[in-house]
């Protein structure tokens, strides 16, 4: 038991260490031997945990996506209706601006080495997705449940999920140019008064 909590916790502090170099250096300027120095581990046990600087890279993405898959989840468990829920989400955004905006590089980073690397751009692209479905049937739930008007509920979702990253991209390269959690709010409410404008 232990040796699993010290084995737990070493992995810990190669993941903070990693972000913190990411952050501060940007993925292709750190190394395994930086990490381990801020992380005060051998490369041995680094690469006990990892098989690269990449495996710790996307970990890094799972853990940020978990965070905002848990925070949705848990507002549509307490939400009445579809809109409600889409209004409680736009709560998260400001969150997700201030986490991003802390780590410019790492956040830019995701989007260069996507372009770059099959691995990451695989693991960029699938969440993308699944957002779009996720909110697609989340638009379409309020459409049976008449919380929104008749509309293309993928359709839909493609523009939310267009509208957030673009917002996201925006607070993060731009953070003092306007209040961002403020501007996502009223495009989405934006968006919602179309959708509910349609309703028969």
């Amino acid at each position: 038991m232990v040796k699993q909590q010290r084995s737990q916790e070493t992995r810990d502090h190669l993941i903070e260490a990693a972000l913190a170099s990411f952050a501060q250096h940007g993925y292709q300027s750190s190394s395994v031997e930086e990490i381990c120095r801020v992380a005060g581990v051998s490369k041995g046990a680094f690469y006990h945990h990892f098989d690269s600087k990449q495996a710790v890279f996307l970990e890094l993405l799972e853990h940020w996506l978990g965070g905002l898959d848990a925070g949705l989840e848990a507002i549509r468990a307490q939400t009445p209706d579809a809109a409600t829920a889409l209004r409680q989400m736009v709560q998260l955004a400001g969150g997700l601006s201030r986490q991003a905006q802390g780590n410019l590089p790492l956040f830019l980073d995701f989007l260069s080495q996507a372009r770059l690397d099959p691995q990451v751009w695989q693991a960029t692209i699938d969440p993308y997705r699944r957002y779009q479905r996720y909110f697609a049937g989340l638009i379409q739930s309020g459409v049976d449940d008449g919380s929104l008007g008749p509309v293309d509920s993928d359709a839909a979702a493609r523009l939310l999920v267009a509208v957030a990253v673009g917002w996201l991209l925006q607070s993060v390269l731009d953070p003092q140019a306007a209040d961002w959690g403020a501007v996502l709010e009223d495009h989405i409410r934006t968006l919602f008064q179309g959708l509910r404008g349609r309703r028969g």
